[in-house]
């Protein structure tokens, strides 16, 4: 017995060994091809610890430094995948998307958001979902031009029930409960602080979830994510069972969910409610914790001189309306100054670090080839602090937007929204929510952030750690 043992004792680290100098080594279809310089790393996990939890920026920046300034290539989350860097990285993937590219979500996101996968084998092409949600223009300027006043409204609601009165407040707690409501409200038409509290944690373990290790096992972000998504799922069939109701006595369609259960696509089919719920929660995700991120960090981000200005720009668009006067579509169009201060605080802290693709066909870049089946990951990281496109890129300056002062990014050097065919498409609701708020936030208060030096954690969804609190003093 104890021979055995000690057999087994030796035997088996000598295979796992070998099976790990086999993984590392094996030749792939891929060795003829010049590949980017890079590091595929350990084998199954590749770069993904670095990339998860270090700083993404510092991730992607000492590669540049290391590798190559246009592009390299590592292995996160699964896959093999190149990051094509710089202005002209970014020009190059948003102007071949559909030829080379198509969407890809990181497994963790397909198990989180596909839950009808399965029920639903015929379900809707990517393409065609993105079609179904923009068919309607519910997020089109013109369209969301008819939802400011509301917007206006919810703002002011939530800053009375939440902020007035007190001297002491949570930043970062309000801006995920103010963009929630307004979320739900745009996208599902319902208007209920109980309901859309209770989701808000919810949210929160999603957002934490969609770049994770996809490990079903108690303990881990990803198995508290899918928790979070099953619940939010039903609460979910509920309201859209409640919303065919209210639609059967003749309820007009005033929002996305509305449009979604009656949306077919060219063969007739309608989206089974499985599907509806997954997509909704998608949208859901996307704007509320962006939103609440570039909500959050404006605050920080605000000195006296920067505040000043916008106070003046503000109450100048305040002094020209009647009590009772909501927002307009004028009214954003003179918050240039505001919006510039917004970029600045994107490109300080990006509330969306970066998105994947998968490469459809194979193709050349800076001398390279990325092979079909791979992905790409575009990032803002490549550009936002890089002092090739932004002088003092650890200056906080507001004014380098402006064409007049010479110190404007070059094209395709600052992407918020990324760009071209895949622009987000709520990018004009999230400027819309963002100045919204500051535009209410300035009028009533000046405020002083008691933590300076806050500890952020979650890079990929950046968080302060203590929820960012800020001494309030009325106007």
């Amino acid at each position: 017995m104890e021979v055995v043992v000690l057999s087994l004792s030796v035997t088996l680290p000598l295979l796992f060994l070998g099976l790990f100098i086999f993984a590392f080594t094996r030749k792939s279809g891929d060795d003829d091809k010049k590949l980017p310089p890079g590091s595929l790393g350990w084998p199954i996990m590749g770069e993904t610890l670095e990339f998860l939890f270090g700083k993404p920026e510092n991730f992607v920046f000492d590669r540049m430094k290391k590798y190559s300034p246009d592009i390299f290539k590592t292995k996160i989350l699964g896959e093999k995948t190149v990051v094509i860097c710089g202005p002209e990285g970014h020009k190059f993937l948003f102007s071949n998307e559909a030829k080379y590219f198509t969407a890809f979500r990181p497994h963790s996101m397909q198990k989180i958001f596909r839950s009808y996968q399965a029920a639903a084998p015929k379900q809707i092409a990517r393409d065609a979902e993105a079609k179904i949600i923009r068919a309607p223009g519910f997020l089109k300027p013109e369209a969301l031009i008819h939802y400011l006043g509301k917007m206006d409204s919810i703002t002011q609601q939530q800053l009375q029930a939440h902020w007035e009165g007190k001297t002491e407040v949570k930043v970062f707690p309000f801006a995920k409960t103010l963009t929630l409501t307004l979320a739900c409200r745009f996208f599902l038409g319902i208007d209920d602080p109980e309901r859309i509290a209770r989701l808000v944690t919810n949210f929160d373990d999603i957002t934490l979830g969609m770049h994770s290790i996809p490990l079903r096992i108690p303990g881990t972000i990803f198995y508290q994510a899918s928790k979070a998504a099953a619940a939010i799922r039903k609460e979910l069939f509920t309201i859209i069972k409640e919303k065919k109701a209210a639609m059967a006595t003749g309820q007009p369609m005033q929002d996305i969910l509305s449009h979604m259960i009656v949306a077919a696509d060219p063969t007739g089919r309608f989206m089974p409610e499985a599907e509806i719920a997954d997509k909704i929660m998608g949208l859901l995700t996307a704007g509320y914790s962006t939103v609440a991120t570039a909500i959050a960090f404006l605050i920080v981000g605000e000195r006296p001189d920067i505040y000043n200005k916008i106070l003046a720009e503000q109450w100048e668009i305040a002094a020209s309306k009647q009590p009772g006067d909501f927002l307009s579509w004028d009214d954003m169009h003179k918050m240039k100054y505001s919006w510039n201060t917004v970029y600045e605080v994107m490109r300080f802290t990006p509330p969306l670090q970066g998105t994947f693709r998968t490469v459809l066909e194979g193709f050349t870049y800076a001398g390279y080839t990325i092979p079909k089946g791979w992905k790409v990951y575009w990032t803002v990281s490549t550009t936002n602090k890089n002092p090739a496109y932004f002088r003092d890129p650890e200056k906080f300056d507001p004014t380098r937007y402006e064409e007049r002062n010479g110190s404007s990014p070059p094209p395709f050097a600052f992407v918020p929204f990324g760009g071209g065919q895949r622009m987000c498409p709520g990018k004009e609701y999230a400027r819309f929510a963002i100045l919204t708020f500051l535009h209410n936030v300035v009028k009533r208060y000046k405020w002083e952030v008691l933590l300076p030096d806050e500890k952020i954690v979650g890079d990929m969804m950046p968080t302060p750690q203590k929820g960012l609190p800020i001494r309030l003093q009325p106007h």
